[in-house]
């Protein structure tokens, strides 16, 4: 196995993971994916909330980084709609919430909403894989 570079704070995950990133902007889209990346992990992108749960109908991920604000079905929306269907179905997906507009009390009313974690944008590579590394109990 090839050691895979990262922060100073934190060792990287334990193995390489396949993470739905829903973000609509194009910038935010390219920096997520190439943190990603430098972490050793894959981003796999989607424009909105709709979409992620189309995707995670279909697909197996690790972990999902949602945006809070997107068109079409919000972050928050999206979430919901991932904590209904854990109900009805079992399971339990690890979602971190991600939002531009950092409030004080933001990650304690994410997580009253059903979020894992929260990452303030803009988004930097310590405080992200910290922030994978402590949801998916990792260290």
């Amino acid at each position: 196995m090839t050691s895979t570079p990262f922060p100073a704070g934190g060792a990287a995950a334990t193995r390489p993971l396949k993470i739905l990133v829903a973000e609509d902007n194009l910038i935010n889209q390219r920096l997520v994916t190439g943190l990603l990346s430098q972490l050793g992990h894959t981003g796999m992108v989607v424009s909105d909330g709709e979409k992620a749960l189309k995707c995670l109908a279909k697909m197996r991920v690790d972990l999902v980084l949602m945006d809070v604000m997107m068109p079409n079905m919000d972050g928050l929306q999206a979430l919901a709609a991932i904590r209904a269907r854990e109900a009805a179905e079992g399971g339990h997906m690890p979602v971190i919430m991600a939002t531009a507009h950092d409030e004080p009390g933001d990650a304690a009313r994410f997580k009253k909403t059903g979020a894992d974690g929260y990452l303030a944008k803009p988004l930097e590579l310590d405080r992200l894989n910290a922030e994978i590394c402590r949801v998916l109990g990792m260290r």
